[in-house]
């Protein structure tokens, strides 16, 4: 372990233990499984989305674990992981942190997956640094599409300014963390039913957790901002142009009853990216990976087997 690694071992009720890296400006928690020596197996970074956290991934690293040697991060304020030092919650700020993390582990290039938020940041990394990605995995990437869905809107509601301390002095109305927690899940779910008492009641822990986390809104709020400031880039920045500068090989995931991003997007990722494959899942949601992760990786085996 470099001296720039901690290693954080879990504490009551925490299923892993994960470890800090500190790159310029930040210290990022990163996840793996409990798999053993790499065994020569290509390494994997996987990205998660707004909101969410490393343990997003869980599902597929696991049916994943056989073919690369996984690790899942927490962006900077998001999970276990600390706001950046300098606030920057933008698009660019969070693919410098990846790009810092690859950089100070020296595990690149990867196989990098992302959701949502985690797609674009992927994205703006292939295009810039093709020297940090073996191929790309993208489920549901938050890339610009307009008009956006209607059941989109509260993603862009979160970036009005002043918002965070708006919520935070307004009442909960009753609501209690299971509750919240289903909003949620009937948000990004296709079919919240699906999920198992274990994996609701780990849902439910871990609302309770970020509501106890003081920077949990800004981190929040900072990158919706940055998400819709990203939509509205032009020229060479422009998300859009950035996946046609994307050489890897990539595999495109789009669930048809996802509420964020429009599974319409998908046409324009499939002419925009060079080297693309496209799996459309009809009982999907906005997280396939977590809904349906046995087909994500099975298509995953068949992208890295053809890369």
């Amino acid at each position: 372990m470099s001296s720039a690694e901690q290693q954080i071992r879990p504490e009551a009720g925490e299923p892993e233990a994960f470890r800090t890296v500190e790159i310029p400006g930040a210290a990022l928690a990163v996840h793996r499984p409990a798999t053993g020596a790499a065994g020569g197996r290509e390494p994997a970074l996987f990205v998660h989305g707004l909101g969410g956290s490393a343990a997003n991934w869980t599902a597929l690293m696991d049916r994943l674990a056989g073919l690369v040697d996984g690790e899942a991060l927490d962006l900077p304020g998001f999970g276990h992981s600390a706001p950046p030092a300098d606030g920057d919650l933008s698009l660019s700020g969070h693919v410098r942190a990846v790009i810092g993390y690859l950089e100070a582990t020296g595990r690149g290039p990867v196989h990098l997956f992302g959701n949502s938020l985690g797609g674009a940041v992927s994205v703006r990394l292939a295009a810039l640094r093709p020297d940090l990605v073996r191929s790309l995995t993208l489920i549901s990437p938050a890339l610009p599409e307009l008009p956006p869905q209607r059941t989109a809107w509260s993603t862009g509601l979160l970036a009005v300014p002043g918002l965070p301390a708006l919520l935070r002095r307004l009442p909960s109305n009753g609501r209690s963390p299971e509750d919240a927690t289903e909003g949620l899940l009937r948000l990004v779910y296709g079919d919240p039913r699906s999920l198992s008492p274990a994996a609701r009641a780990e849902a439910v822990a871990e609302y309770r957790r970020r509501s106890e986390v003081p920077h949990a809104l800004e981190a929040l709020a900072g990158s919706a901002r940055g998400i819709v400031s990203a939509y509205t880039e032009r020229g060479d920045q422009a998300l859009w142009r950035q996946a046609e500068q994307v050489k890897a090989p990539t595999l495109l995931v789009y669930g048809l009853r996802d509420k964020l991003v429009s599974y319409r997007s998908a046409r324009r990722a499939c002419t925009a990216f060079g080297d693309a494959r496209l799996l459309v899942l009809p009982e999907s949601g906005h997280v396939a990976m977590m809904e349906h992760p046995e087909q994500v990786a099975r298509a995953v085996r068949e992208l890295l087997a053809r890369a």
